[in-house]
């Protein structure tokens, strides 16, 4: 089964599982820290932090780091507030000129800082009902940084591709001045 759903986690040996509240996927039951407005359930956060550690430890922070960022916040929005708002939209925004536009991690993360000044021209966009067949579990099992890379890519364009009903409202917050 994709989209980490399946129960081939290798970490949650021993562990009951649950469903994430933001992503879906069956993660770790377990009691832990999570994001104050990220929606992810505490298993869910303890995966991506260990692809966090994997990108800064084993692959030294890849070019692929600012699309799972972007893509574990927009597949995780939680609910409306001021900074989920700016949250979701700085990274849509971002996944939008990276997938679509074909930028750089570099001019993205720029257009990031850019549009959080002015992210009160921002709207909450309804999540979608489906974040995506492929979660940060997927991405968490490769073994090497080409394997890693190209789950960051597939899991980015899944989750892109899953907020598609707000693709023109995230084009024209990109333009604005």
């Amino acid at each position: 089964m994709s989209g980490g759903r399946s129960s081939g986690d290798p970490v949650a040996a021993g562990f009951g599982r649950t469903a994430c509240v933001g992503c879906g996927a069956l993660v770790r039951d377990i009691d832990g820290p999570t994001h104050r407005y990220i929606g992810a359930s505490p298993g869910c956060w303890a995966a991506f932090g260990d692809v966090l550690a994997m990108e800064f430890g084993d692959f030294r922070h890849p070019e692929c780091h600012r699309l799972t960022i972007d893509t574990y916040a927009v597949q995780h929005p939680g609910t409306p507030s001021s900074q989920s708002i700016q949250s979701v939209g700085g990274h849509l925004i971002s996944l939008h000129l990276m997938l679509e536009r074909g930028l750089d991690a570099t001019t993205a993360t720029r257009a990031i800082r850019r549009a959080v000044t002015r992210s009160s021209l921002f709207s909450w966009l309804p999540p979608p009902d489906s974040m995506g067949e492929v979660t940060v579990l997927d991405v968490r099992v490769a073994t090497d940084l080409e394997g890693h890379e190209a789950q960051v890519r597939r899991w980015a364009r899944s989750v892109w591709n899953a907020w598609s009903e707000h693709h023109a409202t995230v084009r024209a917050w990109a333009v604005l001045p």
